[in-house]
């Protein structure tokens, strides 16, 4: 077993290299990511590395980027795509959704399509309504393509390591407040494969599921409620396209007590997902209706003042599962 620190940053960029450094022919493309590095510096070092070909800076049309990128996939180049923020997936959502996701489909299974789809959510940064968003249940509803959402270092490279490994498209979801975030990171392991949760903390008198940027906040409501007698369990689905309801309902069937957390809008975020699919295969062990805490259904301002009232906190998961065990 080998471990190492390093930065959620640093992580993805040695799956990366690693996946560069397979035989099989492979290039990345994305706004800035050649000498620059990176919107966010994950790319830093790639270009000098493996050369302004493999590396490849695209113009700023997003679509046309995640359209030759697949065009890349389809023809046996593995390809890895950059989307400097999350809220710009909008523009490429045809070359998404209609043609990524189904190009499988509509060949009956003779054209692959390996395709990294990567994108940070920039929440909480003071980036205003059109650079803060987290989209990531949109593409729940898309059959055909997988959703990973790390939380931490040593998932972002196990999880990236997977998608490298997948001959369907992933989208790839980050964090820019957790790049900086260091963590022991198992470098000789396996993968970490899609479709299985992480317990982040095991309890027993109510589960939380978060994700992303809400997994810290979830575990320091813990702590806090623990001083209280509040037995929380945490998980981190990891994925959200496979899901892993099984993880989750056991939970449930143990605590009898559901609170969702995340940083997208509270309407149709994943958490409503869950929720409905716990009342579904686990009704008879809910003790009180499920909680969402999530961001609240406005454009997300700029302000610090406005951007502590509309996103979510470990204030409001205390709240939540005060509510649920009252």
């Amino acid at each position: 077993m080998s471990t190492t620190t390093l930065t959620m940053s640093e992580a993805i960029n040695r799956a990366l290299r690693e996946a560069l450094d397979r035989p099989e022919p492979m290039m990345i493309v994305g706004q800035d990511i050649g000498p620059y590095g990176g919107a966010f510096g994950v790319t830093r070092g790639l270009s000098e590395a493996y050369g302004e070909e493999t590396i490849r800076d695209a113009p700023l049309c997003e679509s046309g980027t995640v359209g030759y990128a697949i065009g890349l996939a389809i023809t046996g180049v593995r390809a890895v795509c950059e989307i400097e923020f999350f809220d710009f997936v909008g523009v490429a959502m045809d070359q998404i959704f209609n043609q990524a996701a189904k190009l499988h489909y509509f060949t009956g299974g003779k054209l692959t399509v390996p395709l990294v789809i990567r994108t940070p959510i920039v929440s909480r940064m003071g980036m205003g309504p059109q650079h803060s968003q987290s989209l990531e249940s949109w593409f729940m509803h898309v059959p055909g393509i997988k959703i990973a959402v790390p939380s931490n270092a040593a998932d972002a490279y196990g999880l990236l390591r997977t998608a490298l490994l997948d001959n369907n498209p992933v989208l790839f979801v980050e964090n820019v407040r957790l790049y900086g975030r260091r963590g022991e990171v198992e470098t000789a392991g396996p993968a970490i494969p899609f479709g299985k949760a992480r317990i982040a903390r095991e309890g027993t008198d109510a589960t939380v599921v978060a994700l992303s940027g809400m997994v810290d906040e979830a575990l320091t409501a813990a702590e806090r409620l623990a001083e209280r007698g509040i037995s929380v369990e945490v998980i981190d689905p990891r994925t959200l396209a496979p899901l892993d309801m099984e993880t989750i309902v056991g939970s449930l069937r143990k605590t009898m007590r559901l609170a969702v957390a995340h940083d997208a809008h509270r309407t149709l975020g994943f958490g409503a997902e869950i929720a409905a699919r716990c009342m579904e295969e686990a009704f008879d062990y809910l003790d009180a209706p499920v909680e969402r805490v999530a961001c609240k259904d406005v454009p997300i301002p700029c302000t610090p003042g406005g951007i502590e009232a509309v996103y979510p906190s470990a204030d409001d998961v205390v709240a939540a599962v005060e509510r649920l065990v009252a």
